[in-house]
């Protein structure tokens, strides 16, 4: 390697100066995504899938004991849970 194919000097960079750095992972987001929806299948239903999340919550916070209707409403009323409309109790499942 001859001088005149030398790289020019590297300054000294301060390290507690920030380093201006980006990334444009906008390509990267489009595959995501339509890998995304090549996993759902031509068959999902978002609609049906949220639909099946309100049930789930709709069981998960039915049937609650004294003790747990208070925590669930102190969560509610810090704002950590959303606020549920009222669920009938959950019956015991027939033998």
């Amino acid at each position: 390697m001859s001088s005149s194919d030398a790289a020019p000097p590297v300054e000294p960079v301060d390290p507690a100066e920030p380093v201006g750095f980006t990334v444009d992972l906008t390509g990267h987001e489009m595959t995501r995504r339509a890998h995304v929806m090549a996993a759902l299948g031509d068959d999902w239903d978002p609609v049906e899938a949220l639909r099946g999340e309100e049930e789930a919550y709709d069981l998960l916070y039915s049937g609650l004991d004294e003790e747990q209707q208070r925590l669930y409403d102190s969560l509610v009323a810090a704002g950590v849970l959303p606020r549920r409309p009222a669920v009938p109790p959950r019956r015991a499942a027939k033998p």
